[in-house]
């Protein structure tokens, strides 16, 4: 689809009634005009006899009924051609044969394969300007690059924009408009510490958070550690755990209740 094209035609469906008061008034309008054109030609007839302006009149009365006999038929018959604002692929179609649509509604939706956009949202809003590349899981074909983000949360979360690209240079990708995908963004900043679920974290009677480590058969200590959220599922602990350490990834809230 190229900008431009004609992608449907619109006819005015009236009310009865208006419809009905337009004709009236067109009929009104013709028959004026036909009197009024007689009028000029029968003051043509006496130039010499009659005054110049005195034909001017007519001849100006004439030209107003035919301008408003014109613009009201017009307007009975009018239709409308719906264009393409620009060029793309039309991703949906909301219409079909002398269906009745209202000026609010979606007809059709282009997009450009070339210009995906993807949104993500974040709770850190600093995370932003630490972005070095970005990545769509499990659609190896696409990189992301970052436009921008938001500057009011939104639901609590702050949106991030993307530029979809295509990693082999090609316009074709592998994602559909409104698919719900996954963002893998890498930081700026290297953490050191240990990946472990989310989960594993709890808190402890002090309100701190610990994970609980296995030191002998059926023995569990808490342990107070440090850490930072690596996404929505895992978390980095800096401080507070060693490399020997054998950590309850799942059930850790469960061995806090036990007395």
């Amino acid at each position: 689809m190229r900008k431009g094209e004609v992608l449907a035609v619109v006819a005015h469906h009236a009310d009865p009634l208006a419809l009905s008061g337009q004709r009236s008034q067109l009929a009104e309008l013709r028959g004026a005009r036909e009197i009024a054109q007689k009028r000029v030609e029968r003051l043509k007839g006496l130039e010499g006899t009659v005054p110049r302006k005195e034909i001017e009149a007519a001849q100006t009365e004439l030209s107003s009924l035919k301008a408003r006999e014109s613009a009201i038929g017009g307007g009975l018959a009018a239709k409308e051609s719906v264009v393409a604002p620009v060029s793309g692929v039309i991703a949906s179609a909301n219409v079909v044969l002398g269906q009745v649509v209202e000026s609010k509604d979606v007809l059709f939706e282009i997009t450009d394969p070339s210009k995906i956009m993807v949104e993500a949202t974040t709770a850190d809003p600093a995370l932003a300007a630490n972005i070095s590349t970005a990545t769509i899981k499990a659609t190896p074909g696409v990189r992301l690059e970052l436009i921008g983000a938001g500057r009011r949360l939104r639901d609590g979360v702050l949106p991030l924009t993307f530029k979809a690209v295509a990693a082999d240079g090609t316009q074709q990708m592998p994602i559909a408009i409104g698919q719900p995908v996954t963002v893998i963004a890498n930081s700026k900043q290297s953490v050191k510490g240990f990946v472990l679920p989310a989960q594993a974290v709890t808190r402890n009677p002090a309100n701190e958070p610990v994970i609980w480590i296995k030191s002998g058969a059926e023995r569990y200590i808490p342990q107070p550690v440090q850490y930072q959220a690596l996404d929505a599922n895992r978390i980095v602990v800096t401080k507070g755990l060693g490399d020997e350490n054998r950590v309850v990834v799942q059930g850790a809230a469960l061995i806090a209740q036990i007395r």
